[in-house]
């Protein structure tokens, strides 16, 4: 019976050693490989630079973009804003200079609008011409299509370039306003709007003349004319008409028989590319060519690419364009906005 005890004991020990084996090893055969493969994962993410996305780790706060079809509010990453703004305003076969410039542009624009906003019952931005046009992930990809991830590649790059990086003028984020197409200069803020902007000057920009957007021509009958204008005109072998032009050679304002519009309102009336205009009349029409595309204010995107094609870097571009002013960051010039 002594050697039955003893030959049961340590059956009762190898069962219990083994089956506290099971219990340690299992778990850990279980865990390790799930560990394993996280580690791998999260290696090859941050080893991909080939994919930059911009996380709101990067971004100092968020921006709320009202969709105009949608009417609903989506809350972005500062930065993964700023890609989205450059992808649906800017061609992504620009020059990386240029697509650095419109990053500069872009974010500055969102601050200062962000920093001066009239009390906060509404969304920081639109997704419009009215503020900066915006779409989102799936938008762009169904636009860019094929070429998305290596557009978005090349356009997270430039983003990534000038992170956090503002326009200032006297410590103070700019208007960062820009336009598509120049007529070979921009234009003082005054000629077309309202104020003076000592950084929105009149400068050369003489790189657009050869661009796809440089030149338009729309032909309208009289009455469509006068209807657009909300005047009646002389028949058209009476009409007399003289116009005066701005510094940056747009139309000041126009004389059409008894009747003075602003360039600014003709080119508004009518939808023209641009308030530099000349008219032709023909039997009962008039024609009207413009030269370059957008208000003419700041940055022309088409003439910081033929700079960029020039050699210029991003700063060059954006100084010349914005007269004066500094690059700063967003973290020294709205602490607020970060702190939110």
């Amino acid at each position: 019976m002594g050697r039955t005890f003893s030959l049961w004991k340590s059956s009762t020990l190898l069962f219990i050693s083994g089956l506290i084996t099971v219990i340690l090893v299992i778990p850990t055969l279980i865990v390790v490989p799930f560990m394993s493969n996280s580690d791998e994962e999260e290696t090859a993410t941050e080893n991909n630079t080939d994919d930059i996305e911009i996380s709101m780790g990067s971004s100092p706060f968020a921006v709320e973009v009202m969709r105009a079809n949608s009417e609903q509010v989506e809350n972005v990453p500062l930065e993964t804003y700023i890609s989205r703004v450059v992808a649906s305003e800017t061609p992504a076969e620009f020059e990386m200079e240029a697509l650095k410039a419109q990053s500069l542009a872009a974010r500055t624009f969102i601050v200062n609008r962000m920093l001066h906003q009239d009390g906060k019952d509404k969304a920081d931005v639109t997704d419009t011409t009215s503020d900066q046009v915006y779409h989102n992930e799936q938008e762009l990809q169904q636009s860019m299509g094929s070429t998305y991830e290596e557009d978005m590649t090349k356009i997270r790059k430039a983003v990534a370039a000038t992170k956090g990086e503002i326009l200032t003028y006297k410590n103070n984020p700019i208007t960062a306003a820009y336009f598509s197409t120049s007529n070979g200069y921009t234009e003082n803020s005054e000629d077309y709007w309202e104020n003076e902007v000592p950084y929105l000057r009149s400068v050369e920009s003489p790189w657009d003349t050869n661009t796809p957007k440089f030149k338009d021509q729309k032909v309208f009958t009289v009455s469509k004319v006068e209807n657009l204008l909300e005047t009646d005109l002389p028949s058209i072998d009476a009409i007399s008409m003289d116009l005066s032009r701005t510094e940056g050679n747009r139309v000041d304002q126009l004389k059409i028989g008894d009747k003075t519009f602003s360039g600014r309102n003709i080119r508004e009336a009518l939808g023209l590319k641009s308030s530099d205009f000349s008219i032709e009349k023909k039997r009962d029409h008039l024609i009207f060519t413009t030269k370059g595309f957008g208000h003419g204010i700041g940055m022309s995107q088409f003439g910081a690419n033929g700079m960029a094609k020039d050699g210029k870097t991003y700063k060059e571009i954006v100084k010349h364009y914005y007269q004066d002013v500094e690059i700063s960051t967003v973290t020294n010039t709205a602490p607020t906005l970060v702190s939110k």
